[in-house]
């Protein structure tokens, strides 16, 4: 039995030239569309690495803004309480002497009726906002807290002592708003 050959078969045959042309057309369109395949692989890996930059730049910008947020946050409020604080101390620096013609008026005894619960409810409510009237007779001098106005010796005492309120002084926790006015005593040297 002779074998001829199968004209079925693809792998026995030749290529016609034309055959041949558009196997040598169709490898070059594919090594050209791989090409053009890593060409673009190639802008769309710049352009993401394009794109990454700008993201790591806007939460950059983003991370700064909310630290300057937090900054004015912190300065606000810092700010507030600040002029809080002056508030307070420019109405108590206002109202001294009401204070003082009260607290002469107690002393003298003239005080009295509707005017006695007004005096408390001012100094109530000063008292809310932390401030003090300070300065006692027989207390230690201060010159920190203490203005003297009048200064004399005496064999009695063993330091600079507070001998006689002339006025009040008015504090608040954080700020002598005046100092107690007073008559100091030192020991004889």
């Amino acid at each position: 039995m002779t074998t001829e050959p199968d004209d079925q078969d693809p792998r026995n045959e030749e290529l016609s030239p034309e055959e041949q042309i558009l196997a040598d057309a169709e490898s070059i369109a594919a090594s050209a569309e791989e090409e053009v395949v890593l060409e673009g692989l190639v802008a769309v890996e710049k352009l993401a690495a394009e794109r990454l930059e700008e993201l790591q730049r806007s939460q950059a910008a983003y991370y700064n803004l909310e630290q300057q947020y937090s900054g004015f946050v912190k300065r606000s409020k810092a700010e507030s309480l600040a002029a809080h604080e002056r508030g307070v101390h420019t109405i108590v620096e206002a109202l001294i002497p009401v204070l003082d013609d009260i607290e002469l008026a107690r002393q003298h005894g003239d005080l009295t009726g509707p005017f006695v619960s007004i005096a408390e409810k001012l100094e109530g409510t000063l008292g809310r906002f932390g401030v003090v009237r300070y300065g006692e007779a027989g207390e230690a001098f201060d010159p920190a807290v203490h203005e003297a106005l009048m200064h004399s010796h005496s064999a009695d005492v063993t330091e600079s002592t507070v001998q006689m309120v002339l006025q009040p002084g008015y504090r608040t926790p954080d700020r002598v708003i005046r100092a107690a006015r007073v008559a100091v005593v030192d020991p004889e040297a």
